[in-house]
């Protein structure tokens, strides 16, 4: 076990954590949420009818925590049998032979959308199972957008455009043009990567290389601040939730969500668009970052080998098209078909949510994510206040990150 993954994880870890190892025939599964959802209740139940002897015991844990938690578990030498975490972590917990492989045969991948394997992959193994999935798209107000003598059915398709349209409608409107979010949080690493991959950038290559300081990232973080005078005031407040919240409140023109922004819009009297993410020069087509959240099958429970077949199950195309609910529950399907054919049609604003698949990435994966996650906030917090510029943010994080590849 590696001092680093001790000091970075347990230090996270929930003081007050106990837990009995798993029993011979019982599954337990670190649920993460507020309530198990009610498709795998029923799931759960069919899956303990069809294996005599055998029962899966989710504890639903909090989402601030749920990953703590199952870390704690698993370092302490008395894991859950599985547990639903971001994808991101896999590569952490790989290195530190804390779960066990789940390979996938070519079959099984092949059924994916482009690249949402590569999310659970290192060193050509699968060590997740995909459970859940989220896309971007570009939301605009039409009547800011009409407000400010913009044409409101055409939303902008490039970067440099995107930094035009804010400028007008800050200008025209004195409301802001752009949401960017640059809270430490999560989130503000993840909106970045939406840029990076709507440019054809990286973060890191096969190999295990730091590719960040590279001309199409660069250009990324001078675009971000091109856009700051145009944005939110404040952005260091904002995480994209309460960005979003902005959006739904009418006092911003553009931001980049998930699907579940549209199912919010429903109630308001905003009059909206949404589209692909606006494409940065060297990009090759519609992009999008990739997060997944996967099952991870924890090593020691005693039940591993059931614990995979289960996690397969659960997470089997009918399954997970009753979870994901036609898009209802505000996931990007993480298959393509029938199902999805008919969700398109009957709701046309998902498409930009499908296109930014085929050039989307991954969350990039290192050996120490919150590590990661610190330096990608820190990089882009410099260049939005103006503490640095674009090309020596991009280099001091760059050599960083050698730390956590």
């Amino acid at each position: 076990m590696t001092t680093l993954f001790r000091k970075s994880l347990i230090s996270a870890a929930l003081a007050s954590t106990t837990a009995l190892p798993a029993m011979a025939q019982d599954i337990s599964w670190i649920y993460c949420g507020d309530s198990i959802d009610p498709v795998h209740e029923k799931y759960i139940a069919e899956w303990e009818a069809a294996n005599e002897g055998w029962t899966v015991t989710p504890e639903v844990v909090g989402w601030g925590q749920c990953q703590d938690k199952a870390t704690t578990l698993a370092v302490a030498g008395s894991p859950a049998a599985m547990a639903y975490v971001g994808s991101r972590t896999l590569k952490e917990f790989a290195l530190n032979e804390l779960i066990v492989e789940v390979p996938m045969s070519d079959e099984e991948k092949a059924a994916y959308y482009p690249h949402i394997v590569d999310t659970v992959t290192f060193e050509d193994t699968q060590w997740g199972i995909p459970i859940a999935f989220s896309t971007k798209a570009l939301y605009w107000n039409k009547g800011l957008f009409e407000a400010a003598g913009l044409d409101p059915e055409v939303p902008p398709k490039t970067w440099a455009e995107t930094i035009e349209f804010a400028k007008t409608i800050k200008e025209k409107t004195g409301t802001a043009g752009y949401g960017l979010p640059a809270k430490t949080f999560d989130n503000t690493m993840h909106q970045f990567l939406h840029w990076v991959y709507t440019n054809s950038g990286t973060v890191i290559d096969a190999e295990g290389n730091i590719t960040l300081d590279s001309p199409e990232n660069l250009a990324a973080l001078e675009t971000y601040k091109a856009l700051v005078p145009w944005s939110v005031e404040g952005a260091t407040a904002y995480e994209q939730n309460e960005i979003r919240a902005v959006f739904l409140d009418g006092s911003v023109g553009m931001i980049q969500a998930a699907v579940g922004a549209a199912f919010r819009l429903a109630d308001t009297d905003i009059d909206w668009g949404v589209a692909d993410l606006p494409l940065g020069p060297s990009a090759q087509g519609p992009g999008t970052l990739l997060i997944t959240d996967s099952l991870a099958i924890f090593a020691g429970s005693g039940v591993e080998e059931k614990a995979v077949e289960f996690a397969r199950y659960i997470t089997s195309p009918e399954v997970q098209e009753a979870y994901e609910g036609g898009g209802a529950a505000g996931l990007t399907p993480l298959r393509p078909g029938p199902a999805v054919d008919a969700m398109l049609e009957g709701a046309p604003y998902w498409k930009p949510f499908i296109d930014g698949i085929e050039f989307g990435g991954p969350e990039p994966l290192f050996t120490d994510y919150k590590g990661l996650q610190n330096v990608m906030i820190e990089m882009v917090q410099s260049v939005v206040t103006g503490a640095a510029e674009p090309a020596d943010a991009l280099t001091k994080a760059a050599a960083a990150l050698e730390e956590y590849k």
